[in-house]
């Protein structure tokens, strides 16, 4: 067989441009590997290339899709292979591009096995979410210890969503109190039951929320998706010494900050993207997800959290779906 399924963007616009294609199939390259495809993950950033918002970076596939879990079919496994990978193996991967397909090519430093316990479908859901996260939160948030000794606390913007389960999951398993926001009380009871305090931005202030939870103190950090004028009102909301972390801008591009809190209260704003970052940044994360993550899916202490999986082809309801924001956790297409 030389050719598969997949499904392209021939044009930007709405949902319903997404349309089925046959194409080749790829071929994998030096320290690449072929994945034979049974997930598609779908997130925002797919949404944003279909729009015309997101290209794919130089080199990657002009095809949607960040991660995919299925098995290996072949490829180059002579370079350094940690988790002792071969054909046949169930896997999940990280992608630059081209997951929405029945076979991709990827970096053998970015696939992972699929975790103890987990099928192949709900791996599918768990490579963009939890390499952002652990780079955002863990690395470039620096969420730890404070002085005292106790663990310190997180805020996510946007809990309800694919990175927002996933974030809020991860620090309550690791032993940090974790706060989030949501947009109506539905998700505010799913963000509890996942471990977080809960806060409906419609209708509280999540400043004073998070104040009030902490005497007065704020959070340590802070994991941010919108953007615009939240930011302001996220400097409030920060401990000294806090971190906000950027990862996203649905709410604007631009926002007005007094620097002078920022310099008495020792305040620091990162961000970052990761779709861009070379292989072996990707790698590198991949390791410490393996070391400190996976072990958590075998004890229960996380799960996969999948709200619907829509075959391929119906891949325009599954981004109308997306930009309806009505979902909670993880959108998944099946092969």
């Amino acid at each position: 067989m030389t050719s598969m399924q997949a499904i392209e963007i021939p044009h930007f616009g709405g949902p319903e441009v997404l349309q089925p294609v046959e194409r080749p199939i790829p071929q994998p390259g030096t320290g690449e590997v072929l994945i034979k495809v049974v997930a598609s993950g779908v997130n925002r950033p797919d949404v944003f290339q279909r729009q015309g918002h997101y290209a794919p970076p130089p080199g990657a596939s002009d095809l949607p899709g960040l991660e995919v879990a299925g098995e290996l079919v072949e490829g180059d496994f002579s370079g350094r292979n940690p988790f002792g990978l071969k054909p046949g193996d169930a896997v999940c991967a990280l992608l630059a591009g081209g997951g929405y397909a029945q076979y991709v090519v990827a970096p053998l430093g970015q696939c992972l096995p699929v975790p103890a316990g987990l099928s192949v479908l709900e791996a599918g859901s768990l490579p963009e979410n939890y390499f952002t996260v652990w780079s955002n939160v863990f690395d470039r948030g620096r969420l730890g210890l404070r002085e005292d000794g106790n663990k310190e606390s997180l805020l996510v913007q946007g809990g309800s969503s694919g990175i927002g389960v996933t974030a809020i999951q991860l620090a309550h398993a690791l032993g940090h109190p974790v706060f989030a926001t949501a947009g109506n009380d539905e998700k505010c009871r799913a963000c509890e039951m996942l471990g977080a305090r809960a806060i409906n931005y419609r209708t509280e202030d999540f400043v004073e929320r998070v104040k009030a939870w902490t005497d007065g103190r704020g959070v340590d950090v802070i994991l941010d998706m919108v953007g615009g004028d939240y930011l302001p009102r996220e400097i409030d909301a920060l401990a000294d010494d806090g971190r906000l972390v950027f990862i996203a801008t649905l709410g604007g591009m631009k926002a007005e900050l007094d620097i002078r809190k920022l310099m008495h209260r020792r305040l620091s704003i990162t961000g970052s993207t990761l779709r861009p970052r070379p292989v072996a940044f990707k790698a590198a994360i991949a390791e410490k997800l393996h070391e400190r993550v996976w072990p958590l899916f075998a004890d229960k202490r996380l799960r996969p959290i999948i709200h619907e999986v829509f075959p391929a082809h119906e891949a325009a309801q599954a981004h109308a779906l997306m930009e309806s924001s009505t979902h909670i956790g993880k959108i998944l297409l099946r092969w």
